[in-house]
């Protein structure tokens, strides 16, 4: 997310969930729906950080995105596969993540508003 840092000193993360394929470091409108709060580490250094990701909507998004307001709206069984992406993701580049908690869109603003205060 622009002119943000999150706690990683990294821009704050998001994954955008819609129809049309986009790329790494595009800017795009979206409707904010939740957060899975993370702590990730190097297996090397053994250093913990948060590595929180903020998930999102298109803003434009096809009618199968439209009645998702919440993070709760995507269903237990979809969350999960989210979860088991991020901690995936992050074991092919050598750093173990596990997940804290999700919430929804009321602690993603309050992050958001934290990571803009951060820059």
């Amino acid at each position: 997310m622009p002119s943000t840092e999150a706690d990683d000193r990294d821009p704050i993360d998001v994954l955008v969930l819609m129809e049309e394929p986009a790329f790494p470091g595009c800017v795009l409108k979206c409707r904010l729906i939740g957060v899975i709060e993370g702590e990730q580490r190097d297996k090397k250094k053994k250093k913990k950080e948060r590595n929180d990701r903020l998930i999102a909507i298109q803003e434009d998004a096809a009618h199968s995105w439209a009645d998702i307001k919440t993070i709760d709206d995507l269903g237990k069984e979809f969350c999960r596969e989210l979860e088991d992406f991020f901690v995936n993701y992050h074991e092919l580049s050598g750093k173990e993540y596990r997940v804290l908690g999700v919430k929804g869109p009321t602690q993603v603003h309050k992050l958001v508003k934290s990571g803009m205060n951060g820059r």
